[in-house]
């Protein structure tokens, strides 16, 4: 069934309220954070839905779904990656994406350094809770990754991002947000003029609001 645009702007709108109000509470502006909104499951036939409700960033976890999905409606967002990038198909995702989102091995950062013809803005994907489900880069090897980064001309890390395990309650993932945001502060210290981490990708539809509470931006 094609989305509904009056569900789906009443949602966009309900979100954006959500976001501001746990901005306000921790001394945030609001329009420092953006609402990306994950098209996996959704057709190409209903972005312009997400267009008409006021949708303007969105992100793609297949590579293949990405060219399709930009082919038909490129201009209406700006795009990122947010799935598992594979090394082999980093060719097709680099240059195409404002970010990706799930940067977390070497041989991708290769391909990426490769195939770019200009820097390429990633965040490094982080297992903070060590969850063996979710891929990321362990916290205690997060300096020497970066450091193999810096040596990149073309790969340019403007954040981090992680996915906390799932939970029924929100509030269970906020110390996986939290060390995020700490990790990021003690990153943007040792490795200032060389990498930057203004960007924490963090939250999903179930704890977005406590995402916000603990520094995320996306």
């Amino acid at each position: 069934m094609p989305l509904d645009l009056e569900v789906v702007t009443a949602g966009v709108d309900a979100a954006r309220r959500a976001v501001a109000d746990a901005a306000r509470r921790t001394g945030r502006d609001p329009a420092a954070i953006e609402i990306l909104a994950a098209i996996k499951y959704l057709p190409v036939g209903d972005l312009p839905v997400l267009h008409a409700a006021g949708i303007t960033r969105v992100g793609e976890n297949k590579a293949d779904a990405l060219l399709a999905k930009q082919a038909a409606a490129g201009e209406f967002f700006t795009w990122d990656f947010i799935g598992h990038l594979q090394s082999r198909k980093a060719r097709d995702v680099v240059g195409r994406v404002s970010l990706v989102h799930s940067l977390e091995s070497d041989s991708t950062a290769a391909q990426l350094e490769r195939r770019a013809e200009a820097p390429q803005d990633v965040l490094v994907e982080v297992n903070v809770a060590a969850d063996p489900g979710k891929n990321g880069v362990p916290p205690q090897e997060l300096d020497d990754f970066l450091e193999r980064l810096a040596a990149l001309e073309h790969v340019r890390v403007r954040g981090l991002m992680t996915m906390p395990p799932f939970t029924e309650r929100p509030e269970e993932s906020r110390p996986v947000f939290a060390e995020l945001r700490e990790l990021a502060a003690r990153c943007a210290e040792r490795w200032a003029g060389t990498h930057s981490f203004g960007v924490l990708s963090m939250g999903t539809s179930q704890d977005y609001v406590v995402a916000v509470e603990e520094g995320a931006t996306i």
